[in-house]
């Protein structure tokens, strides 16, 4: 799991890009994230994973 800063590093966005996104359609990039008890939001690390391993490769496609 990885907080919303890790997640905005990651993507190359800003944390409140994410939150806003959040606010507006309940997903960033059809990511959700768990709410924890703490009122921090979690976001699963494997579905990041995914969505840049799909951005790689149509990155590549679009390059052949």
């Amino acid at each position: 799991m990885l907080t919303t800063e890790q997640l905005a590093e990651k993507l190359h966005v800003k944390p409140n890009t994410i939150r806003s996104s959040l606010c507006r359609t309940g997903s960033y990039m059809g990511i959700r994230p768990v709410k924890l008890p703490n009122r921090f939001l979690a976001w699963p690390a494997d579905a990041v994973d995914q969505l840049l391993a799909q951005s790689q490769n149509t990155t590549e496609s679009q390059q052949a």
